[in-house]
Formats: C-alpha cells, sequence, structure tokens
C-alpha cells in the first residue's frame, strides 16, 4: 500500500464517534420518557375503567332491588363514611329489600378497595321521586388517589373522580 491510498482512506474521528453517540442517546432518553408517560396513562385509563364498571354495578343492584325502603337503606349505608353490612344475602338466607341492600353496599365498597389505588372513597346520594314522577335520582361519587411520585404511601398523588347521576323507577308500573 502506497502512502497516496492511506491518506485517501478516511474513517470517523473519535469526535464523530462520541457526537453520533450523543445524538442516539438523547434519542433513546426521549423514547424511553415517552414510554413511562404511556405506562401513566394507561394505569390512569384502567382505574377510570375500573369506577365506570363498579359504578355500573352498583346502580344495576339497585334496579334490581327499587323499592323506597332499599333505595333509603342504600343511601343510609352508601355514605362516604358507611360501610355496610355483610348480611350474607347470597346464599340461602331471605333478607329483607333493607338488607340486601346492606349487603351490596358491603361488597361493593370492599370490591372498590381491591380495585382502585389508595384509600378509595365512595357516596351514594338518593334523592326521592317527587310528586307524579316514580323515578328517584341516584348520584354516586367514587374519589381516589392517583399516585404519581413514588410514594409508596400513596399520600401524595392525583386526585380523581368518577360521578354518576341516574334515575332508578321506585315503584311498579313505572
Amino acid at each position: 500500500m502506497s502512502i497516496k491510498s492511506i491518506k485517501n482512506n478516511r474513517g470517523f474521528t473519535l469526535l464523530e464517534a462520541l457526537i453520533g453517540f450523543l445524538i442516539l442517546s438523547i434519542g433513546m432518553l426521549g423514547i424511553a420518557s415517552l414510554q413511562a408517560i404511556s405506562l401513566k396513562a394507561g394505569k390512569t385509563s384502567v382505574y377510570s375503567s375500573v369506577a365506570m364498571m363498579k359504578v355500573e354495578e352498583l346502580l344495576e343492584s339497585m334496579r334490581a332491588n327499587p323499592s323506597v325502603a332499599a333505595l333509603t337503606a342504600y343511601q343510609t349505608a352508601g355514605t362516604v363514611d358507611g360501610a355496610g353490612t355483610d348480611n350474607s344475602c347470597s346464599g340461602n338466607k331471605e333478607c329483607s329489600v333493607a338488607e340486601l341492600a346492606q349487603d351490596d353496599i358491603y361488597w361493593w365498597k370492599q370490591n372498590l378497595k381491591a380495585g382502585l389505588p389508595g384509600a378509595a372513597t365512595a357516596s351514594v346520594t338518593v334523592t326521592p321521586a317527587a310528586g307524579v314522577s316514580k323515578m328517584a335520582e341516584v348520584v354516586v361519587t367514587i374519589n381516589w388517589k392517583e399516585r404519581h411520585t413514588s410514594d409508596a404511601t400513596n399520600t401524595t398523588g392525583v386526585d380523581k373522580t368518577y360521578t354518576i347521576t341516574a334515575n332508578i323507577c321506585n315503584a311498579s308500573p313505572c
């Protein structure tokens, strides 16, 4: 090989290689950041879906047990501090409409604790039917706190709320 052919061969210098590696590193950090953001958004959508399904579950229980006494029991047990009562109504025991409502709220709140992060709270407000209307208005609200830091106790986070208003017929025919 002659000296002239060695001069014509040009490779990458160390500086060019380092600059290329820096550009590649910045791109990879951007991709990692997007991955973290998408994971958080996915978790938020899961919690919102759980809240929505649990509210619909409770409303269907209320529609199956629509008497005025039951709706009153749902509201009493469904306060933020109320926990309902495990009356074992799913077995062979025969329960009154109020006992069934207490049982529904108890199991509903147990499922909320299992499905949502932190200390999720829920409330049920029932506005009885007025006048000739046979439709009671039911407002169900669920609150939870989503963790946004590495705080394992989940005391700092973003407050999330899901609220729905529905009408439930409490007399027959409706």
